[in-house]
């Protein structure tokens, strides 16, 4: 039987529309091909017109561009909101149940200082964060 994950009773998170998880320090917004075209679809362009202005290779992987401030190239600073809300990417969807996120409790802490939602609000149960992480590996 496997033991079960340091969070089995749950983790706390509530979002509370800071935008800080779409701001500050560059990183990487990992987009696959599904997710371009809802994107595309959502801003009524083509994918190609997508990737060409939103899009950036990272070794074999592609991630979303950002602004030079390390924002990402879709938040709106003035109504702290996300331009394509409806079609984000998964990655964006599943904040902040990453694996690198909730690997320990070490982990959760860190985040929690750093997303004022990770820790607050209602219980998110075990079953659901275990789901959330298997979306995507981050």
């Amino acid at each position: 039987m496997a033991a079960k994950p340091w969070y089995h009773e749950g983790l706390r998170f509530e979002c509370l529309g800071c935008g800080r998880c779409c701001t500050g320090d560059p990183g990487y917004v990992w987009v696959e091909g599904e997710e371009i075209a809802a994107l595309a679809e959502a801003l009524d362009m083509s994918p190609g017109e997508f990737e060409e202005l939103f899009v950036r290779s990272v070794g074999q992987r592609t991630s979303l561009v950002e602004l030079s401030n390390g924002d990402c190239v879709f938040f709106d600073g003035q109504t702290r909101r996300c331009r394509v809300y409806d079609a984000r990417p998964r990655q964006c969807r599943t904040w902040p149940f990453w694996q690198s996120n909730v690997r320990s409790i070490h982990a959760w802490q860190q985040t929690c200082r750093v997303c004022p939602g990770s820790g607050q609000g209602p219980v998110i149960p075990s079953e659901t964060v275990e789901r959330l992480v298997a979306v995507v590996r981050i």
